[in-house]
């Protein structure tokens, strides 16, 4: 499992047109599955995120998670973070979980994430044609990568 976690200072999913998540102070989390993935890598990833220290305290040092700085976040699921670019220039999403363990696997890692944070989280659709819009605040942006536990 791979996530993106951009610290923002606005961010929002639109679909056909329509607002579907918006936040404020907080994360947006672009979340990638693949086929090896389970819910020890939602449950590792999920605590990791939350506790993330990347928000900055009153002396402006990044010493603040999440749920210290009472943020919100939103999660998009994003296949294209499986990309396989070393052959060619068109990138290979054979790593990228088919949907039917995919979705699965996203749902649940909202639901930890909610768990996590003690609050309801915004989200994209997957599958969906998304716009996502944000304003990096920073710019902080993080890749973890649940196979790489560095």
């Amino acid at each position: 499992m791979k996530a993106v976690i951009q610290r923002v200072s606005s961010s929002s999913v639109t679909i056909n047109a329509k607002v579907v998540a918006e936040i404020q102070h907080g994360l947006l989390v672009l979340v990638g599955i693949e086929d090896a993935d389970n819910q020890e890598d939602i449950h590792w990833l999920t605590s990791k995120i939350a506790n993330l220290r990347i928000f900055e305290d009153h002396n402006n040092v990044m010493n603040l998670s999440l749920k210290d700085s009472n943020g919100d976040m939103i999660i998009v699921s994003q296949f294209t973070l499986h990309a396989a670019t070393k052959k060619g220039n068109r990138p290979s999403y054979i790593k990228a979980a088919k949907p039917e363990i995919a979705i699965p696997l996203y749902e649940s890692f909202i639901t930890q994430m909610e768990l996590e944070l003690g609050k309801k989280v915004q989200t994209g659709q997957f599958g969906a044609d998304m716009k996502v819009g944000l304003v990096n605040d920073g710019p902080v942006t993080i890749i973890i990568d649940t196979k790489n536990k560095e």
